[in-house]
Order: structure tokens, then C-alpha cells, then sequence
């Protein structure tokens, strides 16, 4: 290992100990003021407004997102966009979030007017007490005196990271006392691996499941099985409740006078089943442990009245895997 190398190592260790000392000493440090924050936003009918200037906006923006995620809906203003009609964004019954931590960004002026005007909660968030952010804010929420991450101290760093952190401690204060579930959060997170995490069984499945009678022929079986493409059939009894399946293993088990046989002689008892609100990952591990290709559905789990089928190739394409 060179020197430089061992040098650019120092200063990473370096940095990220200084800001997590200064994460500790935000933990430390909250009092009152953040219990009011959130308090003051749960009694919003509006949204939150987040906002602030160069580094403090895209921490802005990341906690605005945040928020609106997790149940609490939110929007990012810009500042110098709020000067310019963009003022007409943050009204009656919002909240506004507003971050710098200096306090005295001039870009902030006019927002911070414009919710004294129309006595818009405001919740100011810097490093300086006597900051005219914090003098003007109703909830003012100060942030240590912790030193940035560079050595020349005037690179937002340490200061960003600590404003982060309490915008994702504000969301989860608020998320929980919500008690904001797995199934509101994929409301908002349909996409992506989030969403695929979870999706549910009934998202996935197809509802209309290859079916015959258990006393049925075998060449209808074989036809079914052909025409739907899943390479199995579930076989149901009088009722019309899940009795069995037929598989190409049993096909193959079978195949001295198949033709000759009924649904029922040829299918595999009491299959394994899942029920529809169970999550699309559950099922993966599920066929992935018994080494088969689908599941059918059954609604109520139990009661083996079928509601569906799901095959691997369904989640695959899901991405999940």
C-alpha cells in the first residue's frame, strides 16, 4: 500500500468518524423542539413544505421525499423559485420545513415572510441560535456545533449529514405514531425493488386457474394442462374446492394407461398452497424449498376454494427472486 493510498484511507476514517460524532451529539441534543415539530405536523391539514438553498436544498428535497413516502405528505420549494410565483405553492393549513445552517441565507427571506404573513407554522432548522431563521421560526430546532467533515471547516459536510439525519428522524416519529404499514408504504413504492419486496401473492397471480373435476378423463386433463401452459392443473372435488394437482411428475408416473384414468387416480393429494394476501416473496421461498413451479391460490388460505394461480416465472419477471 503507497502513501497516498494509506492517506486517502485516513482522511475517509477520518470524516465519516467526525460526522458520526456529530450524529451522536444531534441524538444527544434533541429536546422539546423536535417534539413540537412533530406535533405541529401531525395537526397540519396541509402538506409540509421543505426548503432550502444550494446543499440545504437537496437535503430539502431528500427529506421531502421522505416524508411523502411515509405517509406525510410533503413538497420541495425552492427558494429563489418561491420569489418568483412559486409562493403560491405554500398555503393556509401547510407546514413550512425550512433549512440552512447558517440561518441567514438571503434566498430564504422572502418564504420566511410569506409564512409570517399568512401565519403559516414555520420550523427552522440551523446551527446558529440567534440566527434570523431561527428568531423567526415558531419551532426553532438547533443544530450542535459540530465541526465539518473537511479541515478547512467550510465545506457542508458534517452540518448536511446531521440535517439529514433529523429530517429521516422526523419522518420515522411521524410514520410511526401513524402506524404506517408495509401495504401503505407500496402504495407510494410500486416500482423498483422496494415494490417488488412487496408485492402481494394476489398482485401476481392469475385468477383464472387451469381446473378440472376429479372425476374427469385424463386426455381432458392433458388438454387443459396444454391450452393454459402452467404444466399443471389443479383437480377439484364435488364442491368445486382444491382436492389435488396433476404435475408432469405425475404424468410420468402415470404413463401405463394414462388415458384409462380419471383426474382424481392420477393426481398428488393435498398440495401446498398459498393464500393471496401473502407476500410474492413468501411464495418464492416457498417453491424454491418444495422445488415446484407454481402454487395455487386459495382464498381464504384453508378453505382450498381457489382464487388464483401463481407461477415462478410471474415473480421473476416481478424481479423477485
Amino acid at each position: 500500500m503507497t502513501s497516498s493510498t494509506t492517506d486517502f484511507l485516513a482522511t475517509g476514517q477520518r470524516v465519516i468518524r467526525r460526522e458520526a460524532e456529530a450524529l451522536e451529539m444531534l441524538a444527544e441534543g434533541l429536546d422539546g423542539a423536535f417534539t413540537a415539530a412533530v406535533e405541529m405536523i401531525l395537526r397540519a391539514e396541509g402538506r409540509v413544505i421543505v426548503s432550502g438553498m444550494g446543499k440545504s436544498g437537496h437535503v430539502a428535497r431528500k427529506i421531502a421525499a421522505t416524508f411523502a413516502s411515509t405517509g406525510t405528505p410533503a413538497q420541495f420549494v425552492h427558494p429563489a423559485e418561491a420569489s418568483h410565483g412559486d409562493l403560491g405553492m405554500v398555503m393556509r393549513g401547510d407546514v413550512a420545513l425550512v433549512l440552512s445552517n447558517s440561518g441567514e441565507t438571503p434566498e430564504l427571506a422572502d418564504i420566511i415572510a410569506h409564512t409570517r404573513r399568512f401565519d403559516i407554522p414555520l420550523i427552522g432548522v440551523a446551527g446558529r441560535a440567534e440566527s434570523t431563521l431561527l428568531k423567526a421560526a415558531d419551532v426553532a430546532i438547533l443544530l450542535p456545533a459540530a465541526p465539518e467533515a473537511c479541515e478547512t471547516g467550510i465545506v457542508p459536510t458534517t452540518s448536511t449529514t446531521m440535517t439529514l439525519a433529523l429530517g429521516d428522524a422526523l419522518a420515522v416519529a411521524l410514520m410511526e405514531h401513524r402506524a404506517f404499514t408495509p401495504d401503505q408504504f407500496r402504495v407510494f413504492h410500486p416500482g423498483g425493488k422496494l415494490g417488488a419486496r412487496l408485492a402481494k401473492v394476489r398482485d401476481l397471480m392469475h385468477a383464472e386457474a387451469p381446473l378440472i373435476s376429479h372425476d374427469a378423463p385424463m386426455s381432458e386433463a392433458l388438454l387443459i394442462m396444454s391450452a393454459k401452459g402452467f404444466g399443471v392443473v389443479g383437480v377439484t372435488d364435488g364442491e368445486g374446492y382444491l382436492q389435488g394437482i396433476i404435475t408432469d411428475g405425475d404424468l410420468r408416473r402415470h404413463m401405463a394407461g394414462l388415458l384409462d384414468l380419471s383426474a382424481g387416480d392420477v393426481m398428488t393429494a393435498a398440495p401446498r398452497t398459498i393464500g393471496p394476501q401473502a407476500l410474492a416473496e413468501t411464495a418464492v421461498r416457498i417453491m424454491n424449498e418444495k422445488k415446484i413451479t407454481c402454487l395455487f391460490v386459495v382464498d381464504p388460505e384453508g378453505s382450498q376454494s381457489v382464487a388464483g394461480v401463481l407461477h415462478i416465472h410471474d415473480c421473476l419477471r416481478a424481479g423477485i427472486a
